[in-house]
């Protein structure tokens, strides 16, 4: 009995639940990102938003930048060189990674704020390129995004491979903002920063 009360300590039992809440992080991709949500609350994962729209040095170089095609769920397909005069807002996701599930619904109601407006686009790129799965994603959690899946090779300019990528372009196709990893896109600065571009 003596032996048991041992093993009953206040920090074992600490122990035990640090344990398997990092295991049930290890091996639940949802969990992962609720984590990463309720860090964003606090204020982690903030975007860094730059306060003038003007394209980074190494895209300000560039006289145009590469084009790259989406299709949709509808089997459309566009063309970045087709969406110049608009403001594109990308993202390349995946629906099994924790950092890009967190951010989802902050881009949700990022896109609550534009979906009416024809001179903001949304692009929501499936990078495993599995739309079927995307979409039930999407609609599973009841979120309105436009999924799209890659139709031709995407550009080191815009996807570089780690996941989430955000990239948002200005009206003449300029990367004007360029973040790796979750963020939270709800944030008031972010959708000044697309006001200013529009």
């Amino acid at each position: 009995m003596e032996q048991q009360k041992k093993y009953l300590t206040l920090s074992n039992i600490i122990t035990v639940i640090l344990v398997v809440f990092l295991l049930a992080m290890f091996f639940s991709p949802a969990l992962k990102g609720r984590v990463i949500q309720g860090l964003m609350t606090i204020g982690l994962f903030q975007p860094d938003v730059p306060k003038k729209p003007l394209a980074n040095s190494t895209t300000s170089k560039q006289t145009t930048m590469p084009d790259a095609s989406f299709t949709d769920v509808k089997g459309a397909t566009i063309l970045l060189s087709q969406l110049k005069g608009k403001v594109v807002f990308i993202n390349f996701w995946a629906t099994w990674c924790p950092p890009c599930i967190a951010e989802m619904p902050s881009i949700n109601t990022l896109y609550s704020k534009y979906k009416d407006n024809q001179n903001v686009v949304f692009i929501m790129v499936d990078v495993d390129g599995k739309m079927e799965a995307s979409t039930a994603f999407m609609q599973k959690r009841e979120f309105k995004l436009p999924v799209y899946i890659s139709a031709s090779e995407t550009p080191q300019e815009y996807f570089s491979g780690s996941m989430p990528t955000t990239v948002i372009l200005d009206k003449s196709g300029n990367i004007v903002f360029r973040h790796v990893g979750a963020a939270d896109y709800a944030n008031p600065k972010v959708s000044e920063f697309i006001n200013k571009l529009r």
